[in-house]
């Protein structure tokens, strides 16, 4: 029978819990107003109790605050892997379906080195998740982890390998073999760097284990298609003193794939519907099995690698460990693992404020906006595109988009005119005309009611603005 935990989900912890257990002294120290701010900010995911100083600093509070580390205790533990300075952390998950809550802790992608490459390969690949970067509506996505794997067995190799491998970069780092003697002779040149330890198995999990026990290193626990005797290792392993933990369930890519996502799906479920707290760790992923598989073409075998990675990110894989470098296999993961670990109860949004296009000056045409991320970016991609030089309103709308701030009456003549006032639009030119989205056409009349400026009816998608503005401006007065 699976082990159980007799604690609160996330869904049914109030401020108040947590509240009850804080200094309540309303310091001001974790920067929040008070300690009931505090407090609900950390039920909702935003900060942790670590955010609270006294907590951690004053002995009085030291029985307070292992209540609540017990309390805000995830059911899928995280891990942290590497040390001060470049660190990733894996699993911390609170729910098993996205909209309950929210995910915390974006699923790594690791890309792997390994001791058969030749000198230029494992240079070039180091450079590339050292440099990868993507811009995506704002945010820059990137690589997080080299997986170094020992593929010769031999314990001097691997060391000088490892060693090698360690100068050419400060990301986090996971180290793999199964032979405990290979495993040593590597972690000796970067055990104060945490590395994450693969793997530990029915027939080396003694050793492993005081390797990981020795130098503090979470440890990967690998059993592949048997969730029974992964749970047997887990116990086995928590009780020999190992804490930090990740799991390998095994990925097969052809032909059992479908056995793979039910596994994942199977063990997740565990720890959520049935409080199997055995199998309450993070979920490492391996899509680079797709290249075990007898598969000729490396663009098949790539392709396969893609979908598995983009289908253990959708269930439940807390690290990924993949082989391919090409940008049409990467680029999808980033963009749909930043889309899965946005917070479903808050739009993406920018920061509100007046843009600057180009070199406008004082006739320059105006422009408003939201503040949602999709929207904004595609309004300055179609201005950059066009090279207007002009100003942009960037109102705060909640991070809806244009439309939906209407209806919902974020964007109204007041806000908008507030935001002309807070921005002191004014002084940025000496005209006052102001174009809007076609979208926000009805609020026009109110807007020259409100805040004194004449109004232009844009169109309603950002890519007619070159054109509206070529035959609308500068205006003429009527």
């Amino acid at each position: 029978m699976p082990e159980k935990r007799s604690k609160k989900s996330i869904t049914e912890i109030s401020p108040i819990d947590v509240y009850k257990l804080l200094p309540k002294t309303n310091c001001g120290e974790c920067h929040e107003a008070n300690c009931m701010t505090f407090a609900t900010r950390v039920v909702n995911g935003e900060l942790t109790i670590e955010d609270c100083p006294p907590l951690l600093i004053d002995t009085k509070y030291q029985a307070d605050h292992e209540k609540l580390v017990d309390l805000m205790m995830p059911p899928v533990r995280a891990v942290t892997i590497g040390a001060v300075g470049k660190t990733v952390k894996v699993g911390g998950k609170y729910v098993l379906y996205r909209h309950e809550f929210t995910y915390h802790n974006p699923t790594p992608i690791a890309i792997d080195v390994a001791d058969y490459m030749g000198t230029d390969e494992i240079a070039a690949r180091i450079k590339l998740v050292n440099s990868f970067t993507f811009n995506y509506i704002g945010r820059n996505l990137n690589l997080d982890a080299i997986a170094i794997r020992a593929t010769s067995n031999d314990p001097a190799a691997f060391s000088a390998f490892v060693k090698d491998v360690a100068r050419k970069t400060d990301m986090p780092l996971i180290l793999c073999a199964y032979d405990p003697a290979v495993m040593a002779a590597g972690l000796a040149h970067v055990g104060g760097r945490r590395p994450l330890l693969y793997a530990a198995t029915r027939e080396n999990w003694k050793e492993m284990a005081n390797i990981a026990c020795q130098y503090h290193c979470p440890l990967v626990v690998s059993a592949p298609h048997d969730i029974p005797g992964l749970r047997s290792l887990v116990k086995t392993l928590t009780e020999y003193g190992v804490s930090d933990l990740v799991l390998d369930p095994g990925t097969s890519v052809d032909p059992d794939l479908s056995r793979t996502v039910h596994e994942f799906s199977q063990i997740r479920r565990s720890v959520f519907q049935q409080e199997d707290e055995l199998l309450g760790y993070p979920l490492l992923g391996t899509p680079i099995s797709a290249w075990l598989s007898p598969e000729i073409s490396p663009e098949v075998i790539q392709w396969k690698e893609a979908y598995t990675a983009s289908l253990l990110l959708s269930r439940y894989a807390d690290l990924l460990i993949m082989h391919s470098v090409e940008g049409w296999a990467l680029l999808p993961q980033l963009i749909w693992r930043f889309n899965i670990y946005t917070d479903p109860r808050k739009p993406v949004s920018v920061e509100a404020g007046v843009k600057t296009f180009g070199t406008p000056g004082r006739k320059s045409p105006v422009l408003i906006t939201s503040n949602y991320a999709l929207t904004y970016f595609m309004v300055e991609n179609d201005i950059k595109s066009a090279n207007i030089d002009c100003y942009l309103i960037v109102a705060d709308t909640g991070g809806n988009s244009v439309e939906s701030a209407v209806a919902g009456r974020y964007l109204t003549a007041e806000t908008i005119s507030g935001a002309l006032k807070d921005y002191n639009v004014n002084n940025l030119v000496e005209h006052r005309y102001l174009v809007i989205p076609g979208l926000a056409a009805r609020l026009s009349g109110d807007i020259e009611e409100a805040s004194g400026w004449r109004v232009l009816v844009g169109p309603k998608d950002s890519s007619g603005v070159p054109e509206f503005l070529k035959t609308r401006w500068p205006p003429v007065d009527t």
